[in-house]
């Protein structure tokens, strides 16, 4: 090989070593991006009734991206069960909390109780009744129609619909027009849609729809406390982000914006 020729190959190894060199930097340079986005996501799992409130106040939440995934405590908490990947879970009760929390599923330390909400009847806009809440009332003849609120026997929601049914002595007469939902969000499309004559949910829930009325606010005493416990998911990828997250939703800031919705701050 003459001389030409050689120091033309060897050109040719400088340039390819170079070229590799630069390409094994970009990977070095994608991989410590993709670590770093993901460092930098929270996901949460949160009760459906948090929707527009959790979703402002994580906007409102700059440290970090903030994935959320809303539906009823009882399916979210049985999607964790099976390795969902939730850095925190936000309950609409105790319940679905103790439940992984028996599990070792989530980080006991790390439990708060954040909210507390009030339970409502609702009618379709315009089409409200007279209600007394009393025993001696019948609420099965004050409406025609069917009664929407969240699944019964799982979603919490719907657990404390039964049992406020169930302290006035109206269960009775009205379970067999009761309609159970997926989750206490669905319940109030219902309504507003005017499928069902009266519904169900949340005080919260039916502050943010002008198409429902509100008709009566249960009392307190006829069913649980409704508490919002929040805590970190074990294993998270999260962590450091994922506890100052839930460090931020006890700030006022977030406080301000959950009142703002319609929640009651647990302190």
């Amino acid at each position: 090989m003459n001389l030409k020729n050689y120091s033309k190959l060897l050109l040719s190894k400088l340039l390819l070593s170079k070229l590799l060199q630069s390409l094994l930097l970009l990977s070095l340079l994608l991989l410590n991006s993709v670590a770093s986005y993901a460092q930098d996501k929270i996901t949460v799992y949160a009760a459906a009734s948090l929707t527009n409130a959790l979703t402002e106040v994580s906007a409102d939440y700059h440290a970090a991206k903030v994935v959320h995934a809303f539906a009823a405590s009882s399916a979210l908490a049985k999607q964790i069960e099976n390795g969902a990947a939730a850095d925190i879970f936000i309950s609409a009760d105790t319940k679905w909390m103790h439940y992984l929390q028996d599990k070792k599923l989530i980080n006991s330390a790390s439990r708060k109780d954040l909210l507390a909400n009030k339970l409502v009847l609702i009618a379709p806009h315009g089409r409200g009744f007279e209600v007394s809440l009393d025993s001696s009332f019948d609420l099965a003849q004050a409406f025609a129609g069917k009664l929407c609120t969240a699944d019964i026997d799982a979603v919490p929601a719907g657990v404390y619909a039964k049992q406020a049914l169930s302290y006035l002595n109206w269960w009775p007469t009205i379970k067999s027009r009761v309609v159970g939902t997926q989750d206490v969000r669905a319940a109030l499309v219902l309504v507003e849609r005017g499928e069902c004559a009266a519904g169900i949910v949340y005080a919260t829930d039916a502050k943010i729809s002008s198409k429902v009325e509100l008709v009566a606010t249960f009392p307190e005493a006829s069913h649980m406390p409704i508490v919002y416990p929040a805590a970190l998911v074990n294993g998270s990828h999260s962590n450091t982000l994922a506890r100052d997250y839930l460090n931020y939703l006890q700030s006022p800031r977030a406080s301000a914006i959950f009142q703002k919705y319609g929640f009651s701050i647990v302190n």
